[in-house]
């Protein structure tokens, strides 16, 4: 059931949700309201004063390494005394909160507050009570990068529990529970939905984010690269969020030309290998990057080609699996750094792998029909809609083990396979 958003594409216009009627189990949404002309600057301030409160007296975030402008040379884990507050106390502190195999941020600066995307289903109530520690009472920006369910799952608790101004996310439909729960959320709420153009501009605080993708229409079936990208600055620094953006949408972005330029990288796609080509990597040039996965995920997220060109480039890497939590607080001019478990570093999971029994050959029985689409890196079952809709040089049909298309770098189509 497609419910609420237009398929005609809006650059920068806008569509207010104002009601829904309830007639037993079925749920119909109407947009209402007005449509405003794009902008190459848009504030959507309300109200004077700050969105968020002061964190409850004795809330820890955890273990803390402080990390001040330099990465070190050989690309190794740097570990430092705890923080123990100034770091909070800077203009602006971005979390990346872990919600295993899926992706939420939270950005405060200056007394607003911002979230790309919820994680999955499970997630909504750990990222509510991650921003109810943080003091933030309503958000000024919701953004929901592309409606995959990792992404925007736990997106209706979030609307639920706080008032939101502006709903921000590209103009692609999904019939799926975690869309229409969405949808269902922000039913009769005074919420802002929007479809962002590129160049738009939006602040937060006294910070702002430049809207940088998608610049071109995708296909229904590659909704990764409809993912919503932005480029937030504060102050001397810039963080870079492309949600699933994968390599056809990277090379779009840097064929338009827009600004990729950050001190800190939230990989793309989890660190997939379908995402994070080296010549996107070369234009965003960072210091930092962080990767938002699951503990021991059935992807093998992030993917060893990923994290050797991280490496090449002497890029520090934090992950969510190993380190929970994490959080960069700013001051404009330098990063501080802390995560919710202590920085362990690869040789951690080194040892592990290593300890692990060896490989056997896979049986046969465990072997299926699978179409793989090279472009997209998806893996399809053989009856799926998308397959009747893939270009020929891009399909390719296997006989395989998941585990194995894994290895090679590919995800399983969210529609045939969950």
């Amino acid at each position: 059931m497609k419910t609420w958003i237009s398929k005609k594409r809006m650059q920068g216009r806008t569509v207010y949700m104002q009601s829904a009627l309830l007639f037993f189990w079925l749920l119909v949404l109407v947009g209402c309201g007005g449509v405003q002309e794009p902008q190459s600057t848009v504030d959507t301030d309300t109200a004077a004063g700050s969105v968020y409160s002061e964190p409850a007296a004795g809330t820890v975030q955890g273990e803390a390494v402080s990390v001040v402008s330099e990465v070190p040379g050989d690309g190794s884990d740097v570990r430092g005394e705890a923080i123990s507050g100034a770091g909070r106390e800077s203009g602006l502190t971005v979390e990346f909160i872990d919600v295993g195999q899926g992706d939420a941020t939270l950005i405060l600066c200056e007394g607003e507050a911002m979230l790309i995307d919820a994680g999955d289903e499970s997630s909504g109530t750990n990222v509510q009570n991650e921003m109810e520690k943080l003091g933030v009472r309503e958000l000024k920006y919701f953004v929901c990068t592309h409606p995959d369910a990792d992404h925007i799952g736990g997106a209706d608790v979030i609307a639920y529990k706080f008032p939101v101004t502006s709903l921000l996310m590209p103009e692609l439909e999904r019939d799926t529970k975690a869309y229409e729960q969405l949808a269902a959320s922000i039913s009769g709420r005074n919420i802002q939905v929007i479809h962002p153009a590129v160049g738009d501009i939006y602040t937060l605080g006294g910070g702002s984010f430049t809207v940088i993708g998608p610049v071109e229409q995708y296909g229904e079936d590659e909704a990764n690269n409809w993912s919503v990208c932005l480029r937030f600055t504060y102050g001397e620094l810039g963080f870079l969020f492309c949600g699933d953006a994968e390599e056809e949408a990277e090379e779009d972005m840097l064929a338009a030309g827009v600004e990729l330029g950050a001190d800190v990288y939230h990989v793309s796609h989890h660190g997939s290998s379908s995402s994070t080509s080296e010549p996107f990597l070369r234009a965003v040039e960072p210091s930092y990057a962080v990767v938002s996965c699951g503990r021991d995920n059935d992807y093998g997220h992030p993917h060893e080609e990923t994290k050797e060109i991280l490496a090449a480039r002497q890029i520090q890497l934090y992950r969510t699996d190993e380190l929970g939590n994490i959080f960069c607080y700013s001051d404009g001019k330098t990063l501080n750094w802390e995560s919710e478990y202590d920085f362990a570093g690869e040789n951690g999971a080194a040892a592990e792998e290593n300890s692990a029994p060896e490989e056997t050959a896979a049986p046969e029985s465990s072997r299926q029909d699978y179409v793989l689409n090279t472009n997209t890196k998806k893996i399809h079952l053989p009856d799926c809609e998308s397959v009747g809709k893939m270009k020929k040089k891009n399909r390719r049909d296997v006989h395989a083990v998941l585990e194995e298309l894994f290895k090679e770098g590919y995800d399983p189509c969210k529609n045939c396979m969950g």
